[in-house]
């Protein structure tokens, strides 16, 4: 008859603190997840930057009035010619009120 041999175990309080330990890491990398996730969907402005490429194209092959007003999404547009020591700037601005981010190109 074969004899068993003893084999050390954890005890229940030992599994019970490595299972919460392992509860609140993942906890944690899940909310730093989410912020970084969140963070970067906000500060996404791809779409305003690709728009005011494009209307700058259009400015400078005569295809847009000055000045100019306009919403894309959430953003208000606006550009504006000014003169500033014998030069004239045109000025592009988008601003997104809802973020409180502005976006100035000269």
């Amino acid at each position: 008859m074969v004899v068993l041999k003893k084999i050390k175990a954890s005890t229940l309080m030992e599994t019970l603190v490595a299972t919460v330990l392992v509860v609140i890491i993942f906890m944690l990398a899940s909310m730093i997840l989410n912020n970084i996730f969140s963070n970067t969907i906000k500060n996404n402005t791809q779409a305003i930057d690709t728009h005011l490429t494009e209307l700058q194209y259009l400015q400078k092959n005569n295809k847009l009035e000055l000045p100019y007003h306009k919403e894309f999404g959430k953003w208000q547009i606006s550009i504006l010619e000014y003169k500033e020591n014998d030069k004239n700037i045109i000025e592009f601005e988008a601003i997104n009120s809802s973020i409180n981010k502005t976006i100035t190109i000269e």
